[in-house]
Parts: structure tokens; C-alpha cells; sequence
């Protein structure tokens, strides 16, 4: 399979978008907000009727905040919502299915998807968990599959994981990166398949352990949702956890792992975990710092930081949570 790249300077091409629901909609703003025509289907009649009105809706907020450069009327009229999938695919240069996290739902999808696309298309899946390899491995183009699962909404959190089968091809994921990063995407290539990817690992660690501390009498529901609200979100919106260590620590990562590692370890232990911060591996992560920011410049970050940390907090005092 060799897929033709996507016209990113000649916006106009068709996107088929499999299901309806909030995800399928989500993306269905992407792309037209990129400037491409968008095919969606949705089998249930019902929900197939309600799609223009929460389309508009989006784009309407999108609008009055001025993150969308034309009328939201224009972005509307380039989605077209159909009901069979056949519908969908005719035409469309990329297919992204977003229909509920069910194994068997999305096995026959792709079987259908793959029978009905020409080969030179790029079939996506925006599985939260599943991987490429369990839906996909049988299929005749398989090497045109792979996950691409977004943040939520993906017209505001513009991160998408790309996440191909052993079997998918260099060029499927090429096109897959192009085509989402000129969309205004951010795609990050996953290196291996897991359940859940990054995204939801990440997301599920800590709620994990909130749900612990909810179980344990050590916070409530709300005092857990502050903390992050006000303290690990409000720094993880400019800097991830990685670079807030490194930034919160005279000499770095690798100065907070000799500090700090013993104590995560048996809190990791409390909750039966045995996943140790060994040498080897803090030296591969601060070199990967180090590499990304020398020691030399770690003060300039930290007041970098710092800089952007309050023009978040004046952006948030200006505009108080409802």
C-alpha cells in the first residue's frame, strides 16, 4: 500500500468519519475546520438528526471565543452527515472510526471498512484501549490500519496518539501524521502497542490512586479534583510531569530521583507495586533531559515557567470558572 500524501496546501479533500457520537463529531470539526469536506455516518436515525444541531453548537462556541477563522455556518456546510458507511468512505482520502470502545463492534467495522475503501486510503481507529492488532490483524489491508486515539475534545486538546500494528506500514503512519498535524493535530507516535496507549495510562495512574485516597478517608471527591484543578494540572497545562521534576530539583531529574525515588517507591509499594526507578532507567531519562535542556540553561526554564504559570493565572482571574 503506498497512500498519495494529503494535499495540506489545497484543503478540500474528503474525510470519512464512522460514527456519530461525541468523538465523531469532534473530529468532524477538525477537518472541516481544516478546510476539508466531511462525510459522517451514523446508523441510528435518531441520533443521525441530532448531529447538525450539536455540530453547530460547537462551532457556535468555537466562534464566540474566536478560535475559528471563518463563519461557523461555512465550517458547518462541508459536513455532510449520511447514513451507511459505504456512503462515507466513497471518495474520502482518510477514514476515521469512532464508534464505541466494543472489540467485536470495531472487528466488523474494519472488515467492512476494509472491504469498502480503496486501498490507497488510511483507516484510523479512535480506540481509547484497543489495539490495531486485535481488530485488524486478519484483514487483506491491514497494513493501512492503525489507531489514532485524540484527546477530548480533539478540536481543543489537539494531542493524538498514533499507534500502528507491527503490520502497519512507514507510509500509512507518515500520512496518518501529516494529514492530522495540517489539521492543526499534534500527533505523537507511540512506539509499541499497549492497552490504553499513553493518553489513558497516564489518565489512569492517577485515577487509580484517586480513587484510593477517595476509598481511604484521606480526601474527598472534590478536595482530590482541587488538588490536581489547582496544583498538578495549573503546572501540567505549560510543563509535563517529566520536565516538572527536572525543574523542581537543584540538578535536575536526576538529583530528584536520588531524593524523591525511595519515597515513590513505597508509595508505589503500598498499593502492591514493584516498578523501581533503577539507575539504568533514570539515566536514559535524564539524559534524555539533559539532551532536551543542559543544566546550564535549567535556571532560565525554571523562570520560564514561572513567567508562564502567571500569565495562566492572570488568563484565570480574568476569566473566573462559571
Amino acid at each position: 500500500m503506498s497512500p498519495a500524501q494529503p494535499e495540506t496546501d489545497h484543503p478540500g479533500k474528503t474525510i470519512g468519519i464512522v460514527g456519530g457520537g461525541s468523538i465523531g463529531i469532534a473530529f468532524a470539526v477538525v477537518f472541516a475546520r481544516a478546510g476539508h469536506r466531511v462525510r459522517l455516518s451514523e446508523p441510528d436515525e435518531t441520533r443521525r438528526g441530532e448531529v447538525p444541531a450539536i455540530l453547530a453548537h460547537k462551532l457556535g462556541d468555537l466562534a464566540a471565543f474566536n478560535l475559528i477563522d471563518e463563519p461557523a455556518s461555512a465550517i458547518a456546510a462541508r459536513v455532510e452527515v449520511v447514513a451507511d458507511m459505504a456512503e462515507a468512505v466513497a471518495g474520502a482520502i482518510y477514514v476515521q472510526e469512532c464508534a464505541p470502545e466494543r472489540l467485536a463492534l470495531k472487528q466488523a467495522i474494519f472488515a467492512e471498512l476494509d472491504r469498502l475503501a480503496s486501498p490507497a486510503v488510511v483507516l484510523a481507529s479512535a480506540s481509547s484501549a484497543i489495539t490495531a492488532s486485535a481488530f485488524a490483524r486478519d484483514l487483506p489491508g491491514r497494513d493501512r490500519i492503525l489507531v489514532v486515539h485524540p484527546g477530548n475534545p480533539p478540536f481543543l486538546i489537539p494531542v493524538a496518539e498514533m499507534v500502528p500494528a507491527p503490520f502497519t506500514s512507514g507510509e500509512a503512519v507518515a500520512f496518518a501524521r501529516e494529514l492530522l498535524a495540517s489539521a492543526g493535530m499534534a500527533p505523537v507516535l507511540v512506539n509499541k502497542e499497549i492497552e490504553g496507549f499513553v493518553f489513558n495510562r497516564l489518565q489512569g495512574a492517577l485515577l487509580r490512586e484517586a480513587y484510593c485516597l477517595v476509598r481511604d478517608g484521606v480526601a474527598s471527591v472534590e478536595d482530590v479534583d482541587r488538588i490536581v484543578r489547582e496544583g498538578l494540572g495549573l503546572r501540567w497545562s505549560v510543563i509535563g510531569p517529566f520536565e516538572t521534576v527536572d525543574l523542581n530539583t537543584q540538578g535536575g531529574i536526576a538529583s530528584h530521583a536520588e531524593k524523591m525515588g525511595p519515597a515513590y517507591a513505597r508509595m508505589g509499594a503500598e498499593r502492591g507495586q514493584d516498578d523501581p526507578w533503577t539507575p539504568g532507567l533514570v539515566e536514559k531519562v535524564a539524559a534524555e533531559r539533559r539532551a532536551l535542556l543542559p543544566l546550564e540553561g535549567w535556571a532560565e526554564r525554571v523562570a520560564w515557567r514561572d513567567r508562564r504559570l502567571m500569565a495562566l493565572i492572570r488568563h484565570r482571574k480574568a476569566e473566573p470558572a462559571a
